[in-house]
């Protein structure tokens, strides 16, 4: 059961290919995104109202430069093709493109030179943001040139009876003044589409969708304490009730009370059958002596897989596992730009419903992270605990540099939770992405009262991010940095020096590990 209406996202490997969808979503317009070559014949069958074609890093004469099927422009489809999206609509239908002289990334100044619907309601001279080095020196044939810029004297043109548009700019980001009224206006005004998607049809959907998959079966949740998972495990409660068994294991490296608090938010809150299990010693068992962050996680990952296997073979008639899938995933699972190197294993349960003949259901596999947020809201989450910043698969585990243990595990927790704590007092918790304490190998001497210390060194890491593909460091007030540093000197046995982390990603991660 689709939406009435999909905006169709084909990605030519723009890092903001996301964010276009998210944007047509934010008007209330269902969207998604399939790769640059996405057969017409599947594009038939998903009958968009209208297509984007997102940037792209590559020139159009480049070797092996994504190119979508001349077809696609006589399927009758409104389409905006942005940037590296307007290259490729000019050099398919006969215009002409050329290297620029001058690459153009960044800021600059549009001069709208023609009237055009795309263009109501915005300034005739407007701040956008660019980012190409080819440039287009011949619109196509029956198209008229609607803006220009320095480095670009078409950066707009449009076919207003093949409804087809191209802008040499990205409007989905902020620093494209009028970006939102344009996206707007080409989905309203010009492909027609409707305010009609929401969260509300979305859940009454889903739930709907799940029920006639299941049908009498049981289903198994694994949930981790995260907003993702949470969210997943819910939406299917809605819909089959106790038919699912969530299964949370506690696994020694959580945050402080964090295990007594899931299952007193999902079972005794919201009602969700719950099965606790607390794997603590068998976990550190795996950890000891372990000083290498893979290895941390691969056994984590390992055991936790192991545990949640016992679990569930106690559970008759299971035939689903529920996982908190999100569209990102599915979308960077299909991009066009290859696998990236990988930094570090993420730990999930991805190999469990091969090995234990399980059939997956992904309910929010369509969702972005605030929709998801917004949705745990109206399936009763409290907003404190769906605003929570990330948390690592495995834990503290990976905060904690080297060796992992119950001793260390409890100095890390005590201090994390002041660190929270204080930015929380500060009404900073929102403004910040992510915030964390992280345990070092390294002692430092301090002096306490007229007693030499040899304790360890704490380091603390706030960031701010929109993507999490890249931070910065947060530049956090002198006054707060004194009090949670105080205070966890103070309050936190086994610590007597705390470091600031102002590190950005790149080059840094924000993880330590």
């Amino acid at each position: 059961m689709q939406p009435d209406q999909t905006v169709l996202v084909l990605d030519f490997g723009s890092q903001y290919t996301q964010l276009i969808a998210r944007r047509v979503r934010e008007n209330h317009v269902y969207s998604v995104v399939h790769p640059f070559d996405y057969p017409v014949e599947k594009i038939r069958e998903i009958s968009p109202q209208a297509i984007i074609f997102s940037g792209g890093p590559q020139s159009v004469y480049a070797e092996n430069a994504p190119t979508c099927s001349r077809e696609v422009f006589d399927l009758g489809v409104p389409i905006l093709g942005i940037c590296y999206g307007m290259m490729i609509t000019a050099y398919l239908l006969d215009g002409k493109v050329d290297a620029a002289s001058e690459r153009e990334y960044g800021r600059a100044e549009l001069e709208v030179v023609a009237e055009s619907p795309l263009f109501a309601g915005t300034p005739q001279h407007q701040q956008v943001w660019e980012s190409h080095g080819d440039r287009i020196v011949q619109e196509p044939p029956g198209f008229v040139v609607t803006a220009r810029s320095k480095n670009a004297p078409i950066s707009a043109f449009e076919n207003r009876q093949r409804r087809c548009f191209g802008i040499e700019f990205h409007p989905e980001v902020t620093h494209s003044e009028a970006g939102g009224q344009i996206l707007k206006n080409f989905l309203f005004d010009i492909a027609g589409c409707k305010p009609s998607w929401s969260l509300g049809d979305f859940r009454r959907r889903k739930v709907e969708e799940i029920r006639a998959a299941v049908g009498k079966r049981n289903v198994i949740a694994a949930v981790s304490g995260g907003v993702d998972s949470s969210v997943a495990a819910l939406l299917v409660a809605e819909a089959i009730g106790d038919q699912l068994t969530a299964i949370f294991v506690d696994n020694g490296v959580l945050r402080k009370n964090e295990a007594l608090q899931v299952v007193s938010r999902l079972s005794e809150g919201l009602g969700m059958h719950i099965v606790a299990v607390d794997a603590k010693e068998r976990f550190y068992g795996k950890l000891a002596g372990v000083e290498d962050p893979e290895i941390k996680r691969k056994r984590i990952g390992n055991e936790f897989i192991a545990i949640f296997e016992e679990e569930a073979k106690r559970i008759a008639n299971a035939d689903f596992l529920v996982q908190g899938t999100l569209y990102p995933d599915v979308i960077e699972s299909v991009s066009i730009k290859g696998p990236s190197s990988v930094i570090k294993t993420h730990h999930n349960v991805g190999g469990l419903p091969e090995k234990m003949g399980l059939k997956l259901i992904e309910p929010v596999r369509e969702l972005f992270k605030d929709e998801v947020r917004q949705l745990g809201l109206e399936l009763g989450l409290e907003e404190e605990f769906v605003w929570r910043h990330p948390f690592p698969g495995p834990g503290l585990a990976v905060r904690i540099l080297g060796e992992v243990n119950a001793e260390r595990v409890e100095i890390l927790q005590n201090a994390d939770e002041i660190v929270i704590e204080e930015i929380r007092r500060a009404g900073l918790y929102r403004e910040i992405s992510q915030a964390f304490a992280v345990l070092l190998p390294v002692r430092s001497v301090g002096v306490m009262g007229d007693e030499r210390t040899y304790e360890n060194v704490c380091a603390v890491r706030a960031v701010t991010t929109t993507d999490f593909m890249t931070a910065d460091w947060f530049r956090m007030p002198h006054d707060v940095l004194d009090r949670l540093g105080r205070r966890i000197v103070n309050e936190v046995r086994g610590i007597n020096r705390v470091v600031y982390d102002i590190s950005s990603k790149p080059p840094s991660t924000i993880e330590w590990e």
